[in-house]
Parts: C-alpha cells; sequence; structure tokens
C-alpha cells in the first residue's frame, strides 16, 4: 500500500520528524536527568527508538524513546545495583520482550483497568514532581522514599539559588503560556519545550555577560560529553558490567522494567492507533520484538530503557506525520544533534529542564483526572486513588498490584455472571447478530468482547443490548463507542445500541430507552427494522 511506503510521504514526515525532534531532545535529556543515570543515555535511548524501533515497529504514527512512566523504578535501579549493573538488567528487560512478542503476549494490555493503569500515571508523576522541586530551586537535596519526601522537599525550600529558580519560573511561564495559547500551539515547528530551553540558555548568559551573581555554576548546567575524536567517542560510551547477571536484584529489575515498559508500549499503541488518520492495524506482537531489540542495543550502548511515548506520538500525529519514516528522521536528528553541538546542548540549564519535567508530572498527576475517577464513584475511584498514593509512597509495583487486588475485590463483589450472551454462533447474511450484556461486565471481559465484535461478518446488523447492566467497565464502553464510529463503519456493519444509560456518556448514539424492549432482552421485529431503518 502506498500509505504504508516509507517514502511515499517525505515531505510531510521530514516536517513532523524535525517537530518530534524538537520535543525529543529536551525530554531526553529531562528523563535522564529524572533517572539519576547519564544526561548522554537519554539521548542514546531516543536515537535507538527513533532508528532501530521506529524501523522494526509497525506502527505508523508511534515514537519511543525514554519514558517518563520509568523515571520511578530506573531512579531505585541505578542507585541499588550501579549504572553498569543496571544496564544488564535492560538488555534482559529487552530480551524477555523479545520473549513476549514471540509467546504473542500483545493482548496482555486488555486485562489491566484504566484507573489502575491512571492510578499509576498519576502516581508516576508525582514523583517526577516531587523529585525535580531541588532542581528547580537550586538545592542540593536528594528526594528520599517514603514520609521523608515531606522533610526534604521542606529542606529544598530552604537552599534557593535566585539565579536558577528565576530560569525556573521564566521556563514554566513558557510551558504554561505555550499550552494555553491556541495560537502558540500551532506553531507545530516551535514547541514550548524548545523555547523554554532556549530562554534559559539566554538568561544565563545575560547573568554571565553582566557578572551577575545570579549566574548559574557549571555544576548546575547540562553536561554532556563532547569527544574530539574517534576515539574520545567511543569512550564515552558506558559498557554493561555483565558479570552483574548472576546478581537476582538485576533480574528482578529486569522483570520490572519488562512489565511496566511493556504495558506503556501497549497502552500508548493502543492510544496512537486512534491517533492514525488511515485507522492501521497495529500488530502487538511485533511491537514488542521491536520494542525488545531496542532495549537490548539501547543497554548495550549505555542507554535508558524505552517504551513507546504518548508525547513524542500525539506530537508526531498532530504534526502530519503519514508513515514510521518521520520517528526515523527524528532518530537521525538526535544522532547529529549529538556529534555535532554538544557544547551547544551544554549551555542548558538544569533548572529549565526540571521545568519541563515539572509540567510532565502535573500533567500525569492533572487533578482533572483525579476529579474524573471520583465522579465515576468508588468502584471506580477508590482503586485509582489508592494506587496512585501507594506509587508514591510504597512504590511503582507494590502500588499497581494492590490496586489490581483492590479492583478485583470489587469485581468479586459484583455480580459473577457472564459479561454477555452472543445469540448466535452462526448465521446467515441478513441476520440481526444479538449481543447481550450482563449485570456487570469489567475489564476483565474486553479481550472476549473485542474478540467477538472483531469476528462479526461484514454488512451485517447488530443489536448490543445494555438493557440489564448496573455497571460497565469504561474501558469496555470506550471499545464499544470505538467499534460503532470505527470499525464497524469500516466493515458496513450497521449497529444499534439499546439500553445503555446516559450515566455511560456515549454521547448521543445510543438509544436510551428501556421499554423498548419486550420478553426482558428480545426485540420485536417490528421494533427491529424500525431501529436499523432509522
Amino acid at each position: 500500500m502506498k500509505s504504508n511506503n516509507l517514502f511515499a510521504h517525505l515531505k510531510s514526515d521530514v516536517a513532523s520528524g524535525l517537530v518530534v525532534f524538537l520535543v525529543a531532545l529536551p525530554l531526553c535529556l529531562g528523563i535522564a536527568l529524572a533517572s539519576g543515570a547519564p544526561l548522554f543515555a537519554g539521548i542514546i535511548a531516543g536515537i535507538i527508538g527513533g532508528i532501530v524501533v521506529g524501523f522494526l515497529s509497525q506502527s505508523h504514527i508511534s515514537v519511543s524513546g525514554p519514558a517518563a512512566g520509568l523515571t520511578a523504578i530506573v531512579f531505585v535501579a541505578i542507585a541499588d545495583l550501579g549504572y553498569e549493573s543496571f544496564l544488564v538488567a535492560v538488555i534482559l528487560a529487552g530480551a524477555m520482550q523479545l520473549i513476549l512478542g514471540f509467546v504473542k503476549a500483545g493482548t496482555i494490555s486488555n486485562y489491566f483497568p484504566s484507573n489502575v493503569i491512571e492510578g499509576m500515571l498519576a502516581g508516576i508523576g508525582i514523583i517526577i514532581f516531587i523529585q525535580q522541586i531541588p532542581h528547580a530551586l537550586g538545592a542540593d537535596v536528594e528526594i528520599s522514599s517514603g514520609l521523608g519526601i515531606f522533610l526534604d522537599i521542606f529542606a529544598a525550600f530552604q537552599d534557593i539559588q535566585p539565579g536558577i529558580l528565576i530560569i525556573t519560573v521564566a521556563s514554566l511561564a513558557v510551558l504554561i503560556t505555550w499550552q494555553k495559547t491556541p495560537a502558540l500551539k500551532k506553531l507545530k515547528l516551535v514547541p514550548g519545550a524548545l523555547v523554554a530551553v532556549l530562554l534559559g540558555i539566554f538568561i544565563n548568559g545575560l547573568f554571565i555577560a553582566t557578572n551577575s551573581s545570579f549566574a548559574v555554576d557549571a555544576d548546575y548546567l547540562v553536561n554532556l560529553p563532547v569527544p574530539k575524536s574517534i576515539e574520545e567517542f567511543k569512550g564515552i560510551f558506558v559498557t554493561p558490567s555483565y558479570e552483574a547477571v548472576f546478581n537476582p536484584g538485576v533480574w528482578i529489575v529486569a522483570v520490572t522494567i519488562t512489565i511496566v515498559a511493556s504495558i506503556e508500549t501497549l497502552l500508548c499503541i493502543e492510544a496512537t492507533e486512534r491517533l492514525d488518520p488511515l485507522k492501521r492495524f497495529v500488530n502487538t506482537n511485533v511491537e514488542l520484538k521491536a520494542q525488545g531489540v531496542g532495549n537490548m542495543i539501547s543497554g548495550v550502548l549505555g542507554g535508558l530503557p524505552m517504551t513507546s511515548v504518548v508525547v513524542r506520538s500525539s506530537a508526531n500525529a498532530n504534526s502530519g506525520a503519514k508513515t514510521k519514516m518521520s520517528a526515523i528522521i527524528h532518530g537521525f536528528l538526535l544522532l547529529i544533534c549529538v556529534l555535532s553541538i554538544p557544547m551547544v546542548l551544554n549551555l542548558i540549564p538544569m533548572a529549565t529542564l526540571a521545568a519541563i519535567l515539572l509540567t510532565i508530572g502535573y500533567k500525569l498527576a492533572n487533578p482533572s483526572t483525579i476529579k474524573h475517577f471520583w465522579d465515576r464513584g468508588k468502584y471506580q475511584f477508590i482503586p485509582f486513588i489508592v494506587t496512585m498514593l501507594a506509587v508514591v509512597f510504597l512504590g511503582l509495583l507494590n502500588g499497581v498490584a494492590l490496586g489490581m487486588i483492590l479492583s478485583v475485590i470489587f469485581i468479586l463483589r459484583g455480580n459473577i455472571k457472564k459479561a454477555y450472551f452472543f445469540r448466535k454462533e452462526e448465521y446467515s447474511s441478513g441476520d440481526v447478530i444479538h449481543v447481550d450484556l450482563a449485570q456487570e461486565v469489567s475489564f476483565l471481559n474486553k479481550a472476549a468482547i473485542k474478540l467477538t465484535l472483531n469476528k462479526l461478518p461484514e454488512n451485517s446488523k447488530v443489536i448490543i443490548n445494555a438493557s440489564d447492566t448496573v455497571y460497565i467497565a469504561q474501558d469496555v464502553l470506550d471499545l464499544i463507542h470505538e467499534f460503532k464510529m470505527v470499525n464497524a463503519k469500516e466493515k458496513g456493519i450497521k449497529v444499534v445500541l439499546v439500553g445503555f444509560k446516559d450515566a455511560y456518556r456515549l454521547d448521543n448514539d445510543i438509544e436510551t430507552n428501556n421499554k423498548v424492549y419486550i420478553d426482558k432482552n428480545l426485540l420485536s421485529e417490528e421494533k427491529i427494522s424500525q431501529l436499523f431503518n432509522n
């Protein structure tokens, strides 16, 4: 197909690749900073995520690189293992992802409820935000874990460097202005993060030129290696300490990275499928293989682990990308940048990167997200808020595990009936297919319902009946809505949704009058004909 030809849309892909590069450069540096890793490690992961994963992936919109969702795990792992041993865990995680791809584990994301995933991301957002406070203030304070976080934050505010604080505030002002001003958001080739970086360099340059006491010391600037020869360039790569493969702690970290990175990638792929204007199918098992190869190479070269990333992917889609060539181009631009102008990158104040990460942390833990789950009721809110707080104070895996346990308990307390009844296993052309949902439909039923809907024949007529339901998981509602609005139209399937309550919020696509039913679930032939003719 022309849409899958890497060179078919070079004009739009080059432009979008440039945009993603401008977005990714400060994020690669910032995430490395938040992870407690060498800044160059973030660039390596960005380059491999663009060139290698971009080439191997079947997704034409998603872009891979170092991910904010892994910072908490990476930060603790580096502190416990040392960086050289940590790299072995990255290589092992890549190998495990490769295996997951071959055993077709790509559907695993269907079995994680959205409230637990959102709670995990919100908790990670809080951690990122808190960890950047010392960098934003210029304080030499290391944020600890547990309840000691509050004491560390208080200590950070007692050790403020005015020059760094000015740069942080100015950078935040630019980033917030860019987000709030529609005209600025439309400047696709000038992302707010790039403007914040340039402003930070300018302000500090002004301080230095005027011999101001506010000038930022070199210790608080980006410090990338500047090789002067090929031998020096080879020397800047950190070599993994392969004997660490016998350390049980390395394997624990590897498994943790595998789980979190794979889930984050699969969720991102699910989201970017919707962003793709051509609605191309992405084989998630192939994506896991691509991520596995990318992480193995990144670990060997001394880079951070990576995932498919929503921020880069959405920027890619919004800037008009048509094929994965844009992701590959962004990777080459990162490589050219680090080879040609590392001395320019070393002028960037860490405070500007901290400001970028503060905004990322806020977006992940946005108060509107908390309110969103509060409005959905206790069965959605409690697992979300418990996961979020547990991730912050107990660690990421403990937080996700606790959230999953709560979600399962709530499900077991509800109706344990089958999620739906498929009226006919075999049908003839022109038959009306009934899919009747049970009283309670949880996220665990998403995979089975998705499979049923995908197997419906072209040009068929389908009634999805929710008149008897008292609860439907948001994941399933999103699946049904997307099927009706996108997939069904592509296959010529006529879909009627009946009995969906107003609280389910599927806009105006629903017949909400439960009185259309006779004999509980069975619709009259007259009513069926009326529904499909409307």
